[in-house]
C-alpha cells in the first residue's frame, strides 16, 4: 500500500511546519489553511479513519486536541474554534490516515481570512422516527 502525504510527513520524506509531537501524536499546520492557524492532529499509528482506530489511539488524540485547541485560540486572539473530522471518501475525507482538523474561526475575517462555512439545516423528526432510529443504533451495539 502506497503511503499517504500524512505517513511521508511523519517519516520526514515532506517537510512540514510542526506544531506539537508526541510518542502518539503529531500536529502540524495544513499548507493550504482554511483560516489563519488552521492545525492538522495524527496518530503516528497509521489508521484509515476513525472507523478503525483503536481506544487507546482514539484516547491520546483526545486528550491532546483540547491543549492545542486553547493554545491555537490564544495564540491567534482565536475567538472560536471548529475542530472537525472525516470519514470516506463520500463524508469529505480526501488523504486516508485519521487527522482531525482544529480551525481556529475569527469574527474579522478578512484579515485572518476566515471564509469557511457550515451550514447544518435542521430536519424534522417525529417521535415514531426518533424511535425507530434510537432502536436500530441500540440493537448494533
Amino acid at each position: 500500500m502506497e503511503k499517504t502525504i500524512f505517513e511521508k510527513i511523519l517519516d520526514k520524506e515532506i517537510p512540514s511546519y510542526k506544531i506539537y509531537e508526541d510518542e502518539y501524536v503529531y500536529a502540524f499546520l495544513d499548507v493550504f489553511p482554511v483560516t489563519k492557524g488552521h492545525t492538522i492532529v495524527i496518530p503516528k499509528k497509521h489508521f484509515r479513519n476513525i472507523l478503525d482506530c483503536d481506544t487507546e489511539t482514539a484516547g491520546k488524540i483526545g486528550s491532546v486536541l483540547p491543549k492545542l485547541s486553547n493554545i491555537i485560540k490564544n495564540s491567534f486572539g482565536a475567538d472560536g474554534i471548529n475542530i472537525f473530522q472525516n470519514n470516506e471518501e463520500f463524508a469529505g475525507q480526501s488523504v486516508f490516515h485519521l487527522h482531525f482538523h482544529i480551525v481556529p474561526r475569527y469574527e474579522n475575517k478578512d484579515e485572518n481570512f476566515d471564509n469557511l462555512e457550515i451550514i447544518c439545516p435542521p430536519q424534522k423528526v417525529s417521535q415514531e422516527e426518533f424511535e425507530e432510529i434510537q432502536n436500530t443504533i441500540l440493537k448494533n451495539m
